[in-house]
């Protein structure tokens, strides 16, 4: 008589294993496939804090050559989102409107949000491009654009699409915004009339981007 003990079940499963082992089995296997898949997330989530090399506190160069007047272009320095704006000689006239003037909340750029360089009237180094962080100083968003001639007053600006933010083409606040501040200014120079560079003060400058009021 055949012992059925000599006849193991196939695929080497012991039928008859307690269902303690089973279970433990089956918890080896779930943690080896949870380990495996936190391991691949890892690279992930690291890939979206800001870096903190060396490399990433480099300047910037921008070519401006293609950049047309009344366009915008959108760089990135430091993690954040750089908008660069060619203005038109109109658009210069009208950031030294008395009417607009009026409705800033802070048309002198009194609030240190900029450069010492850049606290003036067009808020840059150079007076066709305005130079900006994109980040709304009320709570993050990033601001659109829209250019003077999609405006109902013909006057372009930036405007927050969660809370209704605006601001001029110099990136100054207008009155009644819930953003408190202007839109930063970060470090900049023009090394030739096209080219910018985020990241470096002209010679003889000295200004630090983290001691601006809010970003």
């Amino acid at each position: 008589m055949t012992n059925p003990a000599d006849n193991p079940p196939p695929n080497g499963q012991d039928q008859d294993a307690p269902a303690g082992r089973r279970d433990f089995l089956g918890m080896v296997t779930t943690a080896g496939t949870v380990t495996g898949l936190a391991a691949c997330a890892i690279p992930f989530v690291a890939s979206l804090k800001p870096q903190d090399s060396a490399a990433a506190h480099q300047p910037v160069e921008i070519d401006l050559s293609k950049l047309a007047p009344g366009q915008q272009m959108t760089a990135v320095w430091q993690g954040k989102p750089i908008f660069i704006l060619r203005r038109t000689p109109e658009d210069l006239a009208k950031l030294q409107s008395p009417t607009l003037v009026n409705e800033l909340r802070d048309a002198q750029s009194d609030a240190l949000q900029q450069p010492t360089y850049a606290r003036n009237w067009h808020r840059s180094l150079v007076p066709e491009y305005g130079v900006y962080v994109g980040i709304c100083t009320h709570l993050g968003c990033v601001p659109a654009y829209t250019a003077p001639a999609a405006a109902p007053d013909q006057t372009g600006r930036y405007a927050c699409p969660c809370h209704g933010s605006q601001f001029d083409l110099a990136g100054r606040v207008f009155k009644g915004a819930p953003a408190p501040y202007n839109l930063p200014v970060p470090p900049h120079v023009m090394p030739t009339p096209t080219t910018l560079r985020l990241g470096e003060n002209p010679k003889g400058e000295s200004f630090d981007f983290s001691t601006i009021e809010q970003i």
